[in-house]
């Protein structure tokens, strides 16, 4: 089936929407909850970015039961039910009053997000559609992209409106009102198990235990806690660099529109270039630009320059590397059983995504600020390109 047929771009538009409110409304409200939840319950900024840690801790250990419930075709159920979480968890954090209850509404949220991000709609794709999977991905991240464009000034301005605690209520309604709809409505019908899950269970086990899978997880596992972590603590980055507040809003909100611009030419490109030499050079990306964010301080009169130009790179990058990441199991291990696998990475990828933010919390000073974790993250991001290559090499693909 060809995902350009009507009944499949109405899916892949609609997931997509669902995508766009997931992200924006919870994995890039954290930043600008930071520090006015900093302040109402006296944390630390060490302890504050705990909370992001643990929402991303509960979403990587549940990726292996989501996983093997989607593979056996109940979709609908997953992300209907992630929806609901969310929704239920947002109204539970603006009334919180102790750091246990802001830790707790955070690991619920993690809940949520396990059904409902990126990982759960590209194992619908992948299923549904197993030999065009790639274009879907690649469709569906256009609205997911535009995430922290669309919310974060929204939520912004929703904060000075009503309050950190008021501005969640309408995030809130957001998942009840639509995302539960949209997963109720276009999940119908799912392919049953046998579809795809014909394979006896050894070959399983032998990809969990082959090369290519251990090092295509491991570029899995620290790209992900690489971009985990700056979401967290962009605002107050670039409020430590001294930028204006209009800046402070506008770079996130301006790496979400460069994210699209990157998915936009890997769209109406990739049929022209090789995709294993693209999912190569795409990683390369972020590094690059963090290389740029760290050196931008020492730029003087040109930091905003600087700035701009790890938004370039960075946003292009990082857009691309989403479909690198939710492809690279199915292209160089499994396709046929991709959910399960991605999702046998959840326990890794629970400690890189939850610990990364953790990191960065801790690492800060007042004197140095970021700059100490900005060179973990570029040692991660380095160590995560050379894993890929190697399983590129060791899968047998031919440039």
């Amino acid at each position: 089936m060809h995902t350009h047929s009507r009944k499949a771009a109405t899916l892949i538009g609609w997931l997509s929407v669902g995508q766009l409110i997931s992200w924006g409304s919870v994995f890039y409200l954290f930043a600008l909850l930071l520090e006015p939840v900093e302040r109402d319950l006296g944390l630390s900024r060490a302890d504050a970015s705990l909370a992001f840690s643990l929402a991303l801790l509960a979403e990587g250990l549940l990726a292996w039961p989501v996983g093997r419930l989607i593979d056996r075709g109940h979709e609908r159920l997953v992300m209907t039910a992630g929806s609901l979480i969310v929704a239920l968890g947002l109204l539970l954090h603006s009334v919180v009053e102790t750091a246990a209850g802001y830790y707790g509404v955070w690991l619920l949220l993690g809940t949520g997000l396990a059904g409902t991000l990126y990982p759960p709609a590209f194992a619908v794709v992948i299923r549904r559609y197993p030999h065009d999977f790639r274009r879907a991905i690649i469709t569906i991240t256009f609205l997911g992209g535009l995430a922290s464009t669309v919310f974060m000034p929204v939520i912004a301005w929703l904060m000075a409106q009503l309050g950190w605690r008021h501005a969640l209520w309408p995030l809130a309604a957001l998942h009840l009102l639509v995302c539960v709809p949209i997963h109720l409505w276009v999940l119908r019908d799912a392919p049953p198990p046998a579809r795809i899950a014909t394979t006896p269970r050894q070959p399983l086990r032998e990809h969990l235990l082959s090369a290519p899978y251990l090092l295509v997880g491991l570029f899995i596992v620290l790209l992900m806690g690489v971009t985990a972590a700056l979401p967290a603590h962009m605002v107050s980055l670039l409020r430590g660099y001294g930028l204006p507040e209009a800046w402070v809003i506008a770079v996130p909100a301006a790496v979400g529109l460069l994210q699209v611009g990157g998915r936009a030419l890997l769209f109406f490109f990739e049929h022209q270039l090789n995709p294993h030499q693209v999912n190569r050079l795409i990683p390369c990306l972020v590094p690059l630009g963090l290389l740029v964010l760290l050196l931008a301080p020492l730029a003087g009169p040109l930091q905003g320059a600087a700035v701009l130009l790890f938004v370039a790179i960075y946003g292009m990058g990082n857009g691309m590397l989403t479909i690198v990441k939710g492809t690279a199991v199915a292209e160089y291990v499994s396709r046929e059983q991709a959910a399960s696998l991605n999702g046998a990475l959840g326990l890794p990828m629970a400690v890189g995504r939850a610990s990364t933010p953790w990191l960065l919390g801790l690492m800060w000073t007042p004197a140095g600020a970021y700059t100490s974790g900005l060179v973990l993250l570029l040692g991660l991001a380095l160590t995560g390109l050379l894993a890929l290559a190697l399983a590129q090499r060791l899968s047998g693909v031919k440039d």
